[in-house]
This record gives C-alpha cells, sequence and structure tokens, in this order.
C-alpha cells in the first residue's frame, strides 16, 4: 500500500479561540502538543517545515482536533493526540507516529523527517 498524504492532528483547538486558549495554556506550562512543536516556533510554521514537506513529495495536511473528518477522529480515539496518520492509495489510514514518537524528536524537523521515513518504510507499520 503506497502512502498518498499524510495527516497531522494537533492537540489542539483551531479557530481564534482554540489557538488563543492554547498559545495561553502553552505559556502557563499547562497545554502541550510535541506536533505543534514541530511545525512552528514561538512565533510562526517553521520555514524547515515546509522545507521538509516538499522533500516528502506527497502532501502533509495538519489539522487541528476540532477540524478533522470522521475517520481521523475514530483515529485519534484509540491513539490519542497528536498523531500522524497515513492515506494509502486502497483507502486505508493508518496512524504512522504517535505522541510518544512525535515528543522524542524535541521539536527537530529533520528528527521528524527521519522518523516519519523509516515509520514509512516499514511494511504493515501502526501505532498501538
Amino acid at each position: 500500500m503506497a502512502i498518498i498524504r499524510y495527516t497531522g492532528i494537533y492537540n489542539a483547538d483551531g479557530g481564534v479561540w482554540g489557538e488563543t486558549r492554547y498559545v495561553i495554556g502553552h505559556l502557563l506550562g499547562t497545554t502541550a502538543c510535541s506536533l505543534c512543536d514541530i511545525t512552528h516556533s514561538p512565533i510562526r510554521r517553521k520555514p524547515e517545515w515546509d522545507a521538509m514537506v516538499t522533500r516528502l513529495g506527497v502532501a502533509f495536511d495538519v489539522r487541528h482536533r476540532n477540524e478533522t473528518t470522521a475517520a481521523e477522529t475514530e483515529f485519534a480515539a484509540t491513539t490519542g493526540l497528536p498523531v500522524v496518520l497515513a492515506h494509502h492509495d486502497d483507502g486505508s489510514i493508518t496512524a504512522i507516529l504517535s505522541d510518544a514518537e512525535l515528543e522524542a524528536v524535541r521539536g527537530s524537523v529533520g528528527a521528524f523527517e527521519s522518523a516519519l521515513r523509516a515509520a514509512a518504510s516499514s511494511p504493515e507499520r501502526t501505532v498501538d
């Protein structure tokens, strides 16, 4: 099964109020999202992230937890958030990187890319 796109789901809500709550919670140390740390600096999206997505050669969408599809919400309920999902050419979806794996890269886009490529090359890779 070839991967045709990825979806990363943040452990945060989108919209003005959702993002404001996240920023305040993050500053107070009460809210965290390891995927947010990878994709964004404190001010904006990291340019390294955009370059990495271009190198992947397949689409990589990021969504807030309140912006997911029904299938993505179902995965998030079983894997926890944040999570990275792989969408395959046969229509199936698998969870490819868990929060623990995202946390392990410590906000590094380069380490994330390595972890993603390693996970994508593992046959039948899914996150429990």
